[in-house]
């Protein structure tokens, strides 16, 4: 059950679900003090231990480990970390005299806290897999902590980027439910200062951050609810900067006062299949002809005006994608071909039909990304023309357990291993579409425990070649973020390469300035 939860809040994370107010937000400079407003979706919680993805997480919190603007590992709470392989342990020293948002001093003790819930299935959490290798944590003194691995892992350093929780305000808590996720306390260069559900999330300036503190003195996420009410809020100038859809964000190109930022992207879009409904039980067979079906590039070309590419594997933005595999490009008489040799006949309504049921599926696609509908409402009607019978719903809530299939958005700018070995691992605590293939367990667990760049490669090859073979997804596009900013906005890094639903532009977000 508690599973079950922490899939359905993870899904809720993304997804704007009430209309900010109308009354002007008070951006940029005013008595001296700068604020920037931010055009968010909605937040459920804050609480990065159990979910991903919330752009305010860096914000509020740190990890041991930190991103540049090339994704490379950085120090972060910890200044430095030695790897000892003979004993696959790992030793971080942190930093001293680093405290909480409540005065209180961060130790070691916080990180065992933190990493020991996350592994805790109890708990529910999507990044468990990240540390199943780990077989002991030990607090050495206040600055120093042990992690001792059963088999080596090489992107465990990559996972010390997780935001640390502190111990003192968390043990004996519901990691799910506490009260805590509403009003959270971190390291970060930012504080919490309220939160009006529904309305804004407003954030202060650390002062004692230990970088130093950022320059910005407030930053307010204003929720709201969708892309073309953003892009209103912009122009009117509540809002100082927003994620846009493609459509939206071309109407600011080239007009005075805003600044356009179309952003690469780890991001990409694809149909997953749902293997808990029994219909894909019956009809896995058939997902060689939906991928086949699709159009990429006039989807890309339409809902995307030609941002993005086509996406045929969940490595495209990593320097272990392996192209010389079957990337399912646009061939319908390709489709048809394996639906009759599996023993579909069109019936009378123009959609194939099999042992007297109808071919045709469900695609759920959370409301608020007004991309993601359009790109599954153009899948929907390819796969239709294709003799597919396949239709669209926004429900008010994803239904993991019961769903047919959903418009599934993922990718990762870090390490191969990220959002592929917990996405498509069997029983992996982000495998929401209960995936399972022995081919793939193993060339995953083989890649992360090699530091070889040459043997991860031909593991991640195999995976790749595998997965194609036998896909989780029809991969559809990989996505552009497009930020748009009032131009009096300095410090944004157009260069580095955004994760999913465009997180990571606030990785320097110190350095920030409002003119």
């Amino acid at each position: 059950m508690k599973r079950l939860l922490s899939l359905l809040l993870a899904a809720l994370l993304p997804l704007g679900l009430m209309s900010a107010c109308g009354a002007p937000a008070d951006g940029g400079t005013q008595n001296g003090a700068s604020t920037l407003v931010y055009g968010s979706a909605d937040y459920t919680r804050i609480n990065p231990a159990m979910d991903e993805h919330g752009e305010i997480n860096v914000l509020l919190f740190d990890g041991l480990a930190a991103h540049d603007g090339e994704n490379q590992i950085i120090p972060g709470l910890a200044e430095t970390w030695e790897y000892n392989p003979e004993t696959c342990t790992y030793t971080f020293h942190l930093r001293p005299n680093v405290k909480w948002h409540d005065g209180q001093p961060f130790t070691a003790e916080d990180v065992k806290f933190t990493i020991e819930s996350i592994m805790d299935p109890e708990n529910g959490s999507e990044n468990a897999p990240n540390y199943e290798d780990v077989e002991e944590i030990t607090v050495i003194d206040a600055h120093t902590v042990v992690f001792r691995l059963s088999e080596p892992n090489v992107a465990f350093q990559e996972y010390m980027t997780i935001a640390i929780l502190p111990k003192h305000l968390l043990e004996g808590e519901d990691m799910q439910a506490s009260d805590f996720f509403r009003a959270p306390v971190g390291t970060g260069p930012y504080k919490l200062e309220s939160w009006d559900a529904g309305q804004s999330i407003v954030l202060v300036k650390n002062e004692d951050y230990y970088r130093g503190g950022p320059q910005i003195d407030r930053i307010i996420f204003k929720i709201v609810a969708d892309d073309n009410a953003q892009a209103i809020q912009l122009e009117s100038g509540e809002l100082d900067l927003a994620l846009l859809d493609p459509k939206n964000a071309r109407n600011f190109a080239a007009r005075d006062g805003f600044a356009c930022y179309d952003m690469t992207t780890s991001d990409y879009r694809g149909i997953l299949f749902n293997f808990w409904n029994d219909y894909w039980t019956e009809n896995r067979d058939i997902i060689p002809a939906i991928c086949y079906a699709i159009d990429r590039q006039a989807i890309i070309d339409s809902v995307l005006l030609g941002q993005g590419m086509a996406a045929y594997s969940p490595l495209q933005r990593n320097n272990f994608n392996y192209e010389d595999i079957e990337h399912y490009d646009y061939d319908p008489v390709k489709a048809r071909e394996i639906l009759e040799t599996a023993g579909c006949t069109m019936g009378a309504n123009g959609f194939y039909e099999r042992g007297g049921e109808e071919i045709g599926f469900v695609i759920s696609v959370m409301a608020g990304e007004q991309d993601r509908i359009d790109i599954a409402q153009a899948a929907a009607q390819q796969l239709r023309e294709a003799g597919i019978n396949c239709t669209v719903e926004l429900p008010a809530q994803m239904d993991w357990g019961r769903q047919m299939a959903c418009l599934i958005g993922w990718g990762s700018p870090f390490d191969a291993d990220d959002h592929t070995y917990k996405v498509f691992g069997t029983d992996k605590g982000a495998n929401y579409s209960g995936y399972s293939n022995a081919r793939v367990d193993e060339y995953l667990t083989l890649a992360r425990q090699s530091d070889d760049p040459e043997v991860r490669r031909a593991y991640y090859a195999r995976f790749q070649e595998e997965l194609a073979l036998d896909p989780a997804y029809a991969f559809i596009c990989y996505i552009d973020a497009n930020y748009v900013a009032k131009s009096t906005v300095q410090g944004i890094a157009p260069d580095t390469v955004l994760g999913h639903h465009g997180v990571g532009i606030f990785w320097n977000i110190c350095e920030w300035t409002i003119g």
